[in-house]
């Protein structure tokens, strides 16, 4: 028997995810709203307004769709999931409640405080005089975080109190989305970042790898922060012991305080960490997959994704087990020239190299304009290789990279470059 599925997203996380469930022998048809058009070659397109949870509903009870795969936070935030669980169809994602986790920035940090989750030091503020009078209390870098959802972008690692205060002032006055009604301001933790993901149905987490982005925009961390721009998995840093101690001591409890709290999670629970000296510290949830980290997870990922979201949506994942490559994933983000701030729109992409068993193109911000391919987003292309070694992986990338014909885009030249300092 097989299933139809409705996948809600349009970015390079998507088109990863499509592509991957597409393999499943247990799918029926894959729909895609609103896609694009490397989803395209992986399922139906459908005009669906994903904002409008009655019309996603109706679509699905007319399609006979069995489960539906949320990509981005937005729709989960803003309780789809609720909307289709209420109408007896089988969702992956969370909650609107449980969303909270990245929702609200605030609301994680005081649930961290208390379960005794590991985390840096933070306070909230929702008047910005005060959130300035802390700043100039204290010390120097500090972090500031508009509450909300930010497209990955509303985290400022303040060197200067100047510079704090003006995120702060910045947050205020709805550069992250509208009026900022709160920011959290945090302690500066030290370290290396990196990623972990789980499988969540209300009760259990299942380990679905990791993985380490690279926000800044530019070589060597410089520049502002973006959605990513580039990933390589597994993250080195995330030793088997490091696992453990994550699982035990920041997922579990909060699985458990969200449950206790009447708001269980299911869904993907992305782990944002920092690796301090005394131990991982938890930076932020996402309540899905990460975006190029998932790219980077669906090329090393062996087994049928479609049963593992399905176990989760169902609420139970206890009997599936996610096989992995031993082989390394690694993924460069070829965004358009200006961003995160303005970019232009519409330029062309006149070919991209074809995908083989080691490299293959994952489109983001694409579309279709006069019969040719365009770039319409900020980050436009992910070309994600595989290799034995991390050093192999971004070979192969960045080769892909310079097979690309797109004349308006730029990108790192360094992602993976601590795992390849690392491996020699």
């Amino acid at each position: 028997m097989t299933i139809n599925v409705l996948l809600i997203g349009s970015g390079g996380r998507e088109h990863a995810l499509a592509w991957k469930i597409a393999q499943s022998p247990e799918l029926g048809k894959l729909f895609a709203a609103p896609g694009n058009p490397g989803v395209a070659e992986h399922a139906e397109i459908v005009a669906l307004d994903v904002a409008d949870a009655a019309a996603v509903t109706g679509f699905c009870r007319d399609h006979a769709i069995g489960l539906v795969v949320v990509g981005p936070e937005q729709p989960l935030v803003d309780g789809l999931a609720d909307a289709l669980s209420e109408a007896g169809i089988k969702v992956f994602g969370p909650s609107k409640a449980a969303a909270r986790l990245e929702g609200s920035k605030g609301f994680t940090k005081d649930l961290c405080t208390l379960h005794d989750i590991p985390t840096a030091r933070y306070r909230r503020f929702s008047d910005a005089a005060a959130a300035r009078d802390y700043i100039n209390a204290g010390g120097v870098p500090i972090v500031v975080k508009a509450d909300g959802l930010a497209a990955g972008k509303g985290v400022t690692v303040a060197e200067t109190k100047e510079e704090a205060i003006a995120a702060v002032d910045a947050c205020f006055e709805g550069d992250f989305g509208g009026p900022g009604a709160e920011v959290v301001v945090e302690e500066f933790l030290e370290g290396e970042e990196a990623s972990l993901f789980c499988i969540c149905d209300g009760e259990r987490a299942l380990f679905f790898g990791t993985a380490q982005d690279h926000k800044r925009a530019f070589d060597r961390d410089r520049g502002p922060n973006t959605g990513g721009m580039g990933a390589y998995s597994p993250a080195l840093p995330m030793t088997d012991a490091v696992t453990k101690r994550v699982m035990r001591e920041i997922v579990e409890p909060t699985l458990a305080g969200m449950t206790a709290a009447g708001t269980p999670f299911r869904g993907v629970l992305y782990v944002g960490l920092m690796l301090t000296e005394t131990g991982p510290k938890l930076i932020e949830y996402n309540v899905r997959f990460g975006d190029p980290e998932c790219q980077v997870l669906m090329m090393r990922l062996e087994s049928d994704v479609l049963p593992i979201l399905l176990a989760a949506a169902e609420g139970d994942v206890s009997g599936v087990r996610p096989e992995w490559s031993d082989a390394r994933a690694l993924t460069v983000v070829m965004a358009a020239d200006g961003y995160p701030g303005t970019y232009a729109k519409g330029t062309a992409i006149r070919s991209l190299p074809a995908p083989d068993a080691s490299m293959r193109v994952f489109q983001a911000g694409t579309s279709l304009a006069d019969g040719g391919l365009v770039a319409t987003g900020g980050r436009v292309l992910n070309v994600t290789a595989t290799g034995a070694t991390v050093k192999e992986a971004a070979r192969r990338a960045y080769e892909g990279v310079e097979a690309v014909d797109w004349t308006e885009g730029f990108w790192r030249s360094d992602i993976g470059h601590r795992a390849i300092m690392t491996e020699s």
